[in-house]
C-alpha cells in the first residue's frame, strides 16, 4: 500500500481558507458598495449641480446647497442661469460662473467686487441699456420728490429709508410677480418690510 502524501491532507484546509477570504471580500465590497450607494441616495456624497435656464449642464461652481448662495444671473454672459457659489462669492464669481460677459456687455453698470446675498438676481445690461434706463427713470421721481413704487428701479428705491439692495430687489420682485401696488401700504407684503420700516417710506413714497 503506497504512502499516503501529506500534501493530500493539507489541501481541503487550504481549499476552505480561500473560500473563507473570498467570501469575506465579496460580502466586504457589497457592504461597502451598498453604504455608498445609500449614502448618494441621502444626498450625503453628490455636491448640488449647477442649473442652467435651459436646462443644459454647467461647467460654473459648483457647492453644497446648504452652505451655498442662491443667484440667478441673466443678461450678457454666456450662460444665463442659476448658479450655487460659495457663501463668501462676489459679483465677479457669479459671472465666471456664468461663462463671462459677452463683449456687448457694460461692465461699468456692474460692481465686480460687490458681495453677494442669498437669492439675488443679477442683471448684466448691454451697452446702451444704462444710459436708457437712466433717461427713463426720472419719470419715478415725482415733483414733490417722492418715488412712484411702480415706476421705480433699483436704484430709486435704495434712497428710500433703509431700503438696501436685497429689499429693493425684493420689492421689483414682487412687483413683478403681483402687478402693480394699489397702495404704498401694500410694501407690507414684501418679505422684510414691516410697519416700522413702513412708517419711515410712507411720506417718500407714492403709487
Amino acid at each position: 500500500m503506497p504512502a499516503s502524501d501529506p500534501t493530500d491532507q493539507d489541501a481541503p484546509p487550504r481549499a476552505r481558507l480561500r473560500l473563507g477570504i473570498g467570501a469575506a471580500v465579496t460580502l466586504g465590497l457589497v457592504v461597502l458598495s451598498a453604504a455608498v450607494g445609500w449614502g448618494i441616495l441621502r444626498g450625503q456624497s453628490a455636491p448640488t449641480e449647477v442649473i442652467a435656464v435651459d436646462g443644459s449642464d454647467s461647467t460654473g461652481m459648483s457647492v453644497e446647497a446648504d452652505t451655498g448662495l442662491y443667484v440667478h444671473v441673466l443678461g450678457e454672459v454666456s450662460r444665463p442661469g442659476l448658479y450655487i457659489l460659495d457663501a463668501d462669492a462676489r459679483l465677479v464669481d457669479a459671472l465666471a460662473a456664468a461663462g463671462g460677459t459677452l463683449d456687448t456687455a457694460d461692465l461699468r453698470a456692474v460692481n465686480l467686487a460687490r458681495t453677494l446675498s442669498d437669492g439675488e438676481q443679477i442683471i448684466v445690461p448691454a451697452e446702451g441699456e444704462t444710459e436708457a434706463a437712466e433717461g427713463s427713470a426720472a419719470s419715478a421721481v415725482g415733483a414733490d420728490g417722492k418715488i412712484d413704487l411702480n415706476a421705480a428701479t433699483q436704484a430709486d428705491l435704495e434712497t428710500l429709508p433703509r431700503i438696501g439692495p436685497a429689499l429693493a430687489q425684493r420689492i421689483l420682485d414682487w412687483r413683478e410677480q403681483n402687478g402693480r401696488f394699489r397702495a404704498v401700504e401694500d410694501l407690507l407684503a414684501v418679505p422684510g418690510i414691516g410697519d416700522k420700516l413702513l412708517a419711515g417710506i410712507r411720506d417718500r413714497a407714492r403709487v
